[in-house]
């Protein structure tokens, strides 16, 4: 299976909840990722391109498997900490 997602990661969940509210505000999935986002990805608006099963953290994967394509979902907990996770294709 392919995938197509775009993230921001931060360490600690605390600020999920006002990015999201930024998100439902209108304000850019792209620019809140280069503001928040701890993930090299940032860089690129949090696009990670695309990628196969196998091939993200195994929590990260699970979430998009049952997210919808412009589906925006937040608290996804990894190893590399909490993300707010939008599925492109």
């Amino acid at each position: 299976m392919h995938y197509k997602a775009q993230h921001i990661l931060i360490s600690e969940g605390d600020d999920l909840e006002y990015i999201m509210d930024e998100l439902r505000k209108g304000v850019s999935f792209g620019d809140l990722a280069r503001e928040y986002s701890e993930c090299p990805s940032s860089a690129k608006g949090g696009h990670l391109g695309r990628f196969t099963s196998g091939t993200m953290d195994a929590e990260f994967e699970k979430a998009l498997y049952h997210m919808e394509i412009g589906e925006v979902r937040s608290g996804i907990k990894t190893k590399y900490g909490f993300h707010i996770i939008k599925k492109l294709e």
